[in-house]
């Protein structure tokens, strides 16, 4: 299986570490999405698309990025994402970018995300919420759902 993650991380790194683990597992690159041309994707069986959270949506680069796919039928895909904030089940932050991909041609297989230090503006003064995110067991989620990810492409 051949598999590439394109992520935007910018504040803290925190997507980043993330990327990393579920790379290390699906012995996938982590890339920006202006170190990949989109022409790429279609060598690849498996792609990861993520970033932090931004007031409730996915980063405006990755957002562009997948915007700028041209349709057509792909392999598998995932989201995956850290934020501040839990991601609500009546309004799931990762459903905009999931029918984005879907409407590109991807099959996508799953979503990722946790939480992660976030010192949006009037978080700032205090150092931010939940600090000291993402920790080992986020990691450790992480690795898990890449792990399963990895054994149902497989399959």
């Amino acid at each position: 299986m051949k598999a590439v993650l394109v992520c935007t991380s910018v504040s803290h790194g925190n997507t980043k570490r993330i990327a990393d683990v579920m790379g290390h597992v699906l012995s996938a690159r982590v890339v920006t999405p202006d170190q990949i041309d989109p022409g790429e994707l279609a060598d690849y069986d498996l792609v990861g698309f993520g970033s932090g959270i931004f007031l409730g949506a996915f980063h405006t680069q990755l957002r562009e990025f997948v915007e700028s796919l041209p349709q057509e039928q792909r392999r598998k895909a995932f989201v995956f994402a850290t934020s501040g904030f839990p991601e609500a089940r009546f309004q799931r932050f990762s459903r905009p970018l999931v029918k984005l991909l879907e409407q590109k041609g991807f099959e996508v297989t799953g979503t990722f995300s946790c939480r992660a230090l976030d010192t949006f503006a009037p978080f700032k003064p205090f150092g931010g919420i939940k600090k000291n995110r993402p920790n080992g067991a986020d990691l450790a989620a992480a690795r898990t759902f890449a792990e399963r990810l990895r054994a149902h492409i497989a399959a």
